[in-house]
């Protein structure tokens, strides 16, 4: 069976898309830590990034540090964070989350925003995404 985010790169599951190519896929996270909090996965499932092989864990990095750089400049932070837990979906991701401050990457303290202000945020980093 499809984990959630194949479902969501297959877009079974609607998303609030940031970018992909042919091997990754950015959106941001519905229960957010931060506003801008992202995940990176691989389209292939893979559960444990470290069963990545090197080549394209190397290319997922480069492609979570572009996502990275649209977050820091369409939200007003810091740095962005990366944290990669990987326990609650088996598919790998990466977390990028916005920080101004070591409290920012608390896991269990969640956001609820409103679809619009979601889109209006997926919008600003979409709009500073290099690819």
């Amino acid at each position: 069976m499809a984990t959630i985010f194949s479902r969501i790169i297959q877009g079974e599951i609607p998303c609030y898309k940031i970018a992909e190519n042919d091997e990754f896929f950015a959106f941001l996270d519905v229960n957010p830590i931060q506003k801008g909090h992202t995940l990176v996965v691989p389209k292939e499932e893979i559960s444990y990034i470290f069963d990545i092989d090197d080549d394209k864990l190397g290319r997922y990095m480069a492609f979570a540090k572009k996502v990275a750089a649209a977050i820091k400049e369409a939200i007003p932070c810091v740095k962005v964070g990366i944290a990669v837990v990987g326990l609650e979906v088996p598919h790998s991701h990466i977390h990028l989350v916005p920080l101004n401050n070591v409290n920012d990457m608390q896991f269990e303290h969640k956001l609820t925003l409103p679809k619009e202000e979601m889109e209006e945020i997926r919008e600003k980093i979409v709009s500073k995404f290099k690819a």
